[in-house]
């Protein structure tokens, strides 16, 4: 502890104004967090200058060597020492901070950079000779001719090497290597029409990292080629288009089943006028309207693009531009929510094609013979000799002995159709047999299909008290003694601004004086709760996401379970009309294709694969 003698005046604090070199070292704190940071400010400014190519080559992760070199409009010999000006910028002309729209607006990246590091900027612009200009440390060096065709080649050497201090802080190599890709692949889904190459040169050698041609046709398609560069051809495969517009915002992108879903948020890109966002209001969206079909430790996998005026939208909020701050948050949180529900509701059974490839997985036999090679293998006629030789006597199976005839398993059972169905108009196709009083086998214009019938058949029951909810409403109990919950006034207010929405869902809330809150009905589907409890749970949710969905998931848990207890039991023989007419009705119903927890009701089996695995191919 300080002390200070009694008689003795502090000394005064003086201001002083800090110098540019101190400025741009503190500013670096913000816009330059780790070499990622770096990257993505660099790149990011060569896809403002028009770049059509972009090449990042990353040395030790990034900590001695980040070069990035686009063919955009570069710059003039005259331009090179303003770009290293705190706040100078070509993107606005500071009198609208909000009609942006480019990536950069702020004029930072490249002061803060030269200030930490040894930057170098070599660039030329049509009509001009190439220039070239250096910083290291904050000391700017003249500007001296270069060698350059076109474009701009920035090098960045020994980040932090002004700073000592923050080098400590940077994590391993891969681990910063690792940062550093995954913000050029969000940027290269931000821009599929530009051609991306991420090269490691650590230890003298070249390695290419990452590698993204420029897709060619119309958005959706451009798009989806990248993803399936980026993501793999198993999520456009699983994922949905998504497409659609209110009151002026528009959300484009792509979707992933629930059955497609992932144990962490590892795949959820979200981008605002093609600017990469974590905005914790887009995610809480996004996990709204996957809340109905996917269980809470799941994650939706999904790549969205919201678009709208850049004035509607405040991307000033933080110095790297990772937040945005929307002027009407509720038209786009509705948005995303309507649109992600119509889409997986109209896909109706629709499930992920992993679900299948996973089934033959785990089906492949275990080689137990040497491969056999061609010039191994008996000749054509050969094998015709031994076929005929091998054929029956017997003109039918039905004439062998009995006592060649193996018992049939009782928990495999088949029963005659009596009416085939048309395969072709019914993409289940007709049922065929019931296994293990459990599953359901379906033959299918294309291959067959596996029911699991309980998960199927609870799916149904839950859309079915889902819409006689939403057709009659949440019945409301009211209370006999209301329960007085007493919060703060700022979580009063919050509370009390939702008590609308809440009221729908049949709770019913009103202020009790001062900051207090009366509970007076509670769903009744809910039976007896804490009311305070709730309360405060929809204000957690509130504070972490934006929004609360927090009620209407206690209800909808609550009908899910009614519809598991309501639904066929495993171990139910049933006929095969009844079959038949389970998977008619998982036809006709939207989201049947997964259980109310995101499982798969169903596996569906090609028939080329089934060949496959019995060698036929």
């Amino acid at each position: 502890m300080n002390t200070q003698a009694p008689k003795i005046a502090p000394a005064r604090p003086v201001i002083r104004q800090l110098d540019d070199a101190a400025a741009n070292r503190i500013a670096a704190g913000e816009v330059v967090e780790r070499p990622a940071s770096a990257v993505k400010e660099l790149v990011e400014n060569a896809l403002d200058a028009g770049a059509s190519r972009i090449e990042i080559a990353v040395a030790d992760g990034g900590k001695t060597l980040i070069r990035i070199t686009d063919d955009g409009c570069g710059m003039t010999a005259e331009d090179l020492p303003l770009a290293l000006s705190r706040h100078a910028t070509s993107k606005i002309d500071g009198s609208d901070l909000l009609n942006i729209h480019t990536f950069g607006f702020r004029g930072e990246a490249l002061p803060s950079l030269g200030a930490v590091g040894r930057l170098t900027i070599t660039s030329r612009a049509a009509g001009f000779d190439a220039a070239q200009i250096t910083v290291a440390g904050g000391a700017i060096a003249p500007v001296k001719p270069a060698a350059l065709n076109r474009g701009t080649v920035v090098e960045l050497r020994d980040l932090f090497y002004a700073t000592p201090a923050r080098l400590k802080f940077l994590r391993t190599d891969r681990a910063e290597l690792g940062a550093i890709s995954d913000a050029v692949k969000r940027l290269a889904m931000a821009e599929p029409y530009v051609s991306f190459r991420l090269t490691d040169t650590s230890g003298g050698s070249e390695r290419e990292l990452f590698r993204a041609d420029a897709e060619q046709g119309e958005l959706f398609g451009a798009l989806a080629g990248r993803l399936g560069r980026i993501l793999g051809r198993d999520f456009t495969d699983n994922a949905l288009p998504i497409d659609a517009e209110r009151e002026g915002i528009r959300l484009t992108g792509y979707a992933a089943l629930p059955t497609y879903s992932r144990g962490a948020a590892v795949e959820q890109f979200l981008f605002v006028n093609g600017r990469p966002v974590r905005d914790k209001m887009l995610i809480g969206a996004l996990r709204a309207a996957y809340m109905d079909v996917l269980s809470r430790d799941r994650h939706p996998a999904a790549v969205l693009f919201l678009s709208c005026d850049p004035e509607r939208v405040d991307v000033n909020v933080h110095p790297a531009k990772a937040e945005v701050r929307f002027r009407e948050s509720g038209i786009a949180r509705g948005l995303i929510v309507s649109a992600l529900r119509h889409a997986l509701a109209s896909a109706g059974h629709r499930a992920s094609s992993t679900v299948a490839t996973a089934t033959l997985g785990a089906m492949q036999p275990e080689p137990l013979t040497p491969r056999v090679y061609q010039m191994d293998r008996p000749s054509l006629g050969a094998l015709r000799s031994a076929y005929t030789a091998q054929a029956p006597l017997a003109p039918s199976f039905d004439e062998a002995p009995r006592a060649y005839a193996a018992p049939i398993a009782p928990s495999a059972r088949a029963e005659p159709v009596p009416e085939r169905p048309d395969l072709a108009a019914n993409p289940l196709g007709a049922a065929r047999a019931q296994l293990h009083e459990n599953y359901i086998i379906a033959q299918t214009t294309r291959g067959m299909v596996i029911v699991d019938q309980h998960a199927a058949h609870e799916r149904l029951v839950y859309e079915r008290l889902k819409a006689q909810m939403a057709e009659n409403g949440v019945p409301a109990q009211a209370l006999l003694i209301p329960e007085i919950v007493d919060l703060s006034p700022g979580d009063a207010a919050l509370l009390l601004d939702l008590a609308e929405d809440l009221s729908r869902l049949g709770l019913t809330i009103e202020p009790f004086g001062g900051s207090a809150i009366a509970v007076r009905e509670t769903p009744a589907i809910l039976g007896e709760i804490n009311a305070a409890a709730l309360l405060r749970d929809v204000l957690d949710e509130l504070s972490d996401l934006g929004d609360s969905q927090l009620v209407q998931a206690k209800i909808e848990a609550v009908l899910s379970r009614m519809a598991c207890h309501g639904s066929i039991r495993s171990g139910r023989q049933m006929r095969v009309e009844e079959m038949n007419a389970l998977l008619r009705e998982m036809e006709a119903t939207p989201l049947s294709g997964q259980c109310n927890h995101g499982r798969p009701t169903y596996v569906e089996l090609k028939l080329s694969d089934i060949e496959r695995l019995f060698g036929r191919t």
